[in-house]
Formats: C-alpha cells, structure tokens, sequence
C-alpha cells in the first residue's frame, strides 16, 4: 500500500497515521510504503507532492522484489489532503497504466479547490474549515493562476471509468462532506464499485481527535472492516 499522509497538500509527516498502519496491520498481511512528500509550505506546491507519490509507486513496482511486496497490484490510501492525493496518485496510476490498483481508501479527501458545495462554507469547526481550506488550496495551487489541471484537483475529472474500487467515509460537520459524496456517486455511476459511510456529527478528524467516542469507534471500524474485505476481494 501508498499511503498519502493528510495536512493539507502542505504540512504533515508519514508518522501521523501510526494508529492507522497498526490497524491495517493486525488485519491482513500488508506493507505501507508512506513517503514524506514534498509539501506546498516548505516551497513546494503542485506537482512536486504528486510526483514524489507517483515515483513512489513506480519504485515500489520496479523494486518489489527487494522490498519483498506485489509488482502486479498495490493499494493505495489517504486521508484528509492525504485523501485527495490518493485520489491524484490513483488517477494518475491508472492514466500511465504502471501498475494495476486493487483498490484506493480517499478517507474525508480533500478534492476540489471550487470550494462551490454547501459544506466546504463550513466556519467555525475544530480542525479544519472553510478559511483553512482556502489557504492551503491557495499554498497548493496559487502560482498556477487558476490554470488548475485535474491531477491538483481530482473532482474535476469528468470520466471516472475504469478507475479501481473505492473505500470512503466522511463526517456531517466537514467542509469535504459534499465533494466526497460527489466524488463517490459519480464512481458508482460510473460502474466502478464503493463502499462509502456517512457519519453524523462528524468533525474532520473526529476519529484522531476524540479516538474514544462511540462514533469514533465506529468509523476506525468501517474503514479497517472495509480494507479487509476489499483486500480478500480484489488482491
């Protein structure tokens, strides 16, 4: 698996999904491969964070049998920003046919600079909201002077055939709320198959914040259970 860790296409470390990893772990035999990205606020906006992940996985494949993985499939998972270069790196993948992807895990993306959907107006929220989110689009994609391709963000790709299986979730309370259901509507007209979950009350990042609350609970549930079954059907 690539794993794409969040904070905004502009700050964050691989280390941050620890929690993650060890749950993903205990459940299949699997093995991440999380690089630390170039990030828009250390003077490297798009594409330089999308080209680290993709020469990520084209080394993963040209490499595997040193690292002792798959050359064939691989996984690939994010959240948050992390999410939304899932997303990129798995349409990316996909478009120069590297290698074949078993299935992507875009949890809570970040996938649309618009900012046009009634959730991403969101003020006021813990984490993450809408003048956070304008700034880092801005730190990402600013000195692209709205010349903005759909690798920098994924929602505005208009054909969604042939892309691999999709794993999501999302919270009521969060600016990405509406893209991600967006995002997973037009993947499931588009024949390819989901497994999505809305959770009410759902801040960004409720799950890291709060790990302890019921909804919490349940939601580091659905996507561990859903990695596991995806894992047994398309690996």
């Amino acid at each position: 698996m690539l794993y794409a860790h969040g904070g905004g296409y502009q700050v964050g470390v691989p280390e941050q999904a620890h929690d993650f990893f060890e749950d993903l772990l205990k459940r299949r035999d699997v093995a991440i491969i999380a690089p630390a990205y170039r990030l828009s606020l250390a003077g490297h906006p798009f594409p330089a964070g999308l080209d680290d992940c993709f020469d990520t996985v084209k080394y993963m494949k040209d490499n595997a049998e040193k690292l002792g993985i798959r050359d064939d499939k691989i996984m690939i998972a994010g959240h948050s920003g992390g999410g939304g270069m899932t997303a990129a790196v798995t349409h990316r993948v996909v478009d120069a046919g590297v290698v074949d992807v078993a299935f992507q895990m875009p949890i809570y993306p970040m996938l649309d600079h618009r900012m046009q959907t009634a959730s991403a107006q969101i003020d006021g929220t813990a984490v993450w909201d809408r003048r956070t989110n304008a700034l880092a689009w801005e730190n990402y994609l600013g000195h692209l002077d709205g010349d903005v391709p759909e690798y920098a963000s994924p929602a505005l790709r208009t054909d969604l055939s042939g892309l691999p299986p999709t794993i999501s979730w999302v919270g009521t309370v969060e600016p990405f709320k509406d893209e991600t259901i967006a995002y997973i509507n037009a993947l499931e007209a588009a024949g390819v198959p989901t497994k999505f979950k809305l959770f009410e009350g759902g801040f960004h990042g409720f799950e890291i914040l709060v790990p302890k609350a019921d909804v919490s609970q349940e939601a580091i549930e659905f996507q561990g259970s859903a990695f596991a079954e995806f894992y047994d059907l398309y690996l």
